[in-house]
């Protein structure tokens, strides 16, 4: 009896990891399908329902682990840490600002949803089997939105989905996020993140790798999601900037990044495919009286007016009263269900939208909204918010980011926050650290298996005198 014990408790904490892995990919599914589920016939109300099922599944999973590995528990330990920062400072924030108690839990989620789910993630213990099962259904499903953003290109080309009366227009190649505000844009980002991460594993065959990239490449340009691209190239910049002390990847990563602008450049003079990425190749717009400026910073000015005392730079004008995703479109879209709850709005969302309707630039492009991530973080929760978020991303960088594919998959969410609002658009955020945690668990679990392999030392005991 005895000997066994101990092989029946493995079991135990065998079938929990399968049943903790499962249970995350499910809450996954109902932020990253929502769109799709709700496009089919589900009332719109439907896009909630993760933001209960994420965070429940997420603290479910972390209370009943008992992980041991120290990496582990130090990346889950750091995050919880700068959750419940993060969490003080919404608090603090709709205190002075006498924000409503609904206004706190939604903006909370939204900005710290796919973090709560990412701690969760790099806590559970997974077997070999169990995280190869993981990434498989990762890669089907990715795999799965690429083919059915192609198949969206191929109908609307062939006016197929003319026929349904809807406002079919290219931004439609949307895959999983289907019918959705910017949905173009997060699609897009979901399939360049995949295509990344393809490239990083080394299991997959160089034909796959190849496929999958141009694949996601060719649904970027069907969706016009310029931004993307951008982006990515921007994100790769930055994490060269990282390598300074590492002349042979800045080399390396340096003519990839000048290889794959000149490719770009190429592509915008001779295809037509690649002509819309010149559609705002216009200095004039971005000086300091360019149209594009003076829109873009518009939300900038307009908080900073509403700015009364040292609180108001510290903790901002409150959760969901400027330009987030609560402020600029939930409360908007969902008043009659969420004002009876207690929700609170202010005048500075209401200006901002007047200045994006009296621009000519307004609604032409997400390049130039001034609803953007930073802007709505640093207008609803002030410096104190700002510095909080900060926290979160710098811990990620230091105890799970330990390879440059997940630097890069997290550099673009900060850079993703100057332009649009995809810092809390739930799709991508969750798929992006989804990414990101899988590659930590990679690396944890061989890291832990070259441990157990590593063969022991005889001790060394001295030799006796020989008198």
């Amino acid at each position: 009896m005895s000997a066994s014990y101990p092989r029946e408790n493995l079991e135990k904490r065998r079938q929990q990891s399968i049943k903790n892995a499962t249970l995350l990919f499910l809450a996954f599914s109902t932020a990253f399908f929502s769109r799709l589920v709700a496009t089919a016939g589900a009332p719109s109300e439907v896009n909630f329902v993760h933001l209960a099922v994420v965070p429940a599944a997420s603290l479910y999973v972390v209370m009943s682990s008992r992980s041991q590995n120290f990496k582990r528990l130090r990346a889950a330990q750091g995050l919880l840490l700068c959750l419940l920062l993060f969490f003080f400072m919404v608090v603090a924030s709709a205190l002075f600002s006498q924000a409503g108690l609904i206004n706190i839990a939604l903006s909370y989620l939204l900005w710290m949803e796919a973090y709560i789910f990412l701690c969760a993630l790099v806590y559970i213990s997974l077997s070999s089997e169990r995280l190869e099962k993981m990434k498989a259904w990762t890669i089907k499903i990715s795999i799965f939105h690429i083919g059915l953003a192609l198949l969206q290109k191929v109908l609307l080309d062939a006016g197929v989905m003319k026929a349904t009366k809807m406002n079919i227009v290219p931004d439609n190649v949307q895959g999983v996020f289907y019918l959705s505000g910017g949905g173009h844009v997060i699609a897009a980002s979901v399939s360049i993140a995949f295509a990344i991460y393809c490239i990083s594993l080394p299991k997959l065959s160089l034909p796959l790798k190849a496929g999958i990239a141009i694949a996601s490449i060719v649904q970027l340009v069907s969706a016009d999601a310029k931004q993307v691209l951008l982006v990515a190239l921007v994100s790769w910049v930055l994490l060269i900037l990282t390598k300074v002390t590492d002349l042979k990847k800045v080399l390396i990563y340096g003519v990839i990044a000048a290889l794959s602008l000149a490719v770009l450049l190429w592509c915008m003079e001779n295809l037509d495919s690649f002509r819309g990425f010149n559609t705002w190749v216009r200095p004039e717009i971005y000086g300091p009286e360019g149209e594009a400026r003076l829109l873009k910073l518009s939300s900038i000015r307009i908080i900073r007016s509403y700015h009364e005392d040292v609180f108001s730079w510290l903790f901002g004008l409150g959760p969901g009263h400027t330009v987030g995703r609560l402020g600029g479109w939930m409360i908007i879209k969902y008043k009659s269900l969420l004002m009876p709850l207690g929700a609170t709005d202010h005048p500075a969302s209401q200006e901002i939208w007047r200045a994006i309707d009296a621009s000519w630039l307004g609604g032409k492009s997400s390049m130039f909204s001034p609803l953007f991530g930073w802007a709505g973080l640093w207008g609803d929760l002030g410096v104190a918010g700002l510095l909080a978020y900060l926290s979160m991303l710098g811990v990620i960088w230091t105890t799970i980011c330990a390879d440059d594919t997940s630097k890069f998959l997290l550099i673009t969410i900060p850079v993703n926050g100057l332009i649009f609002a995809q810092m809390q658009e739930p799709g991508y955020m969750l798929y992006t650290v989804l990414l990101i945690g899988l590659k930590f668990q990679d690396r944890t679990l061989a890291s832990a298996q070259r441990t157990r392999r590593k063969p022991l030392r005889p001790k060394a005991y001295p030799m006796a005198e020989v008198s």
